[in-house]
């Protein structure tokens, strides 16, 4: 398993006004991500995690999600983390036509409106999947796709332990926006052993800017 797979190699060469592969390298800085919550039973204990270390990331947020736990959501603002869109349902964007995509985007845009008071936030598709019609409108509309160019294997839910050792061997770089999830324990296991490390490292845990 590589947490840097093939297609991330490949998207990296497209400008980065289309897609969003990396973070701004100052300070040797790192970009946590966390899709598909907000989880009213994994979230908050990442939450505290991340201020235990004074660290902040940039949450992915599922918009019928949002509107379940709206007060959780607006905890993610409070505490100086960033939001980004995740689609509304979390559909199989590549069987969706083009504008039941948007749908998803738009709706999403006001539930995270709602949270943050931004109209607009950068946009992950669900399961990494880009359709191409997607991409075109997303650059005819110059709004910009938040991809990753680390990915942490949470959600392949081997052990906590072995997935850490995998990252140990293929360590993170300055600007890498690591793509994880806050929809089971996974991610808190590996980040109690992983962020203390980074931070030995002299890596700083940061939020993505925000789309303007």
């Amino acid at each position: 398993m590589n947490p840097r797979p093939r297609r991330l190699n490949v998207l990296r060469w497209l400008p980065d006004g289309w897609i969003q592969t990396a973070g701004p390298r100052a300070q040797k800085s790192l970009y946590l991500t966390f899709d598909d919550g907000p989880h009213p039973e994994h979230t908050p204990p990442l939450l505290d995690l991340l201020a235990r270390h004074g660290a902040k990331a940039t949450f992915f947020l599922i918009g019928e999600q949002i509107d379940r736990h709206s007060a959780l959501a607006q905890r993610i603002v409070e505490e100086g983390h960033t939001l980004g869109n995740h689609s509304f349902t979390h559909p199989q964007f590549e069987t969706l036509p083009l504008d039941a995509q948007f749908d998803e985007i738009e709706r999403t845009d006001r539930a995270l409106a709602s949270v943050s008071g931004r109209p607009r936030h950068g946009f992950r598709p669900p399961r990494g999947v880009l359709p191409l019609p997607l991409m075109l409108r997303f650059i005819r509309q110059r709004r910009r796709i938040a991809y990753w160019s680390y990915d942490s294997l949470d959600y392949s839910r081997r052990p906590a332990p072995e997935l850490v050792d995998i990252i140990k061997r293929h360590p993170v770089r300055a600007g890498d926006i690591v793509l994880m999830h806050d929809d089971s324990t996974i991610s808190l296991e590996m980040l109690e052993s992983l962020i203390p490390t980074w931070k030995a490292e002299g890596f700083s845990l940061l939020a993505l800017p925000q789309e303007g």
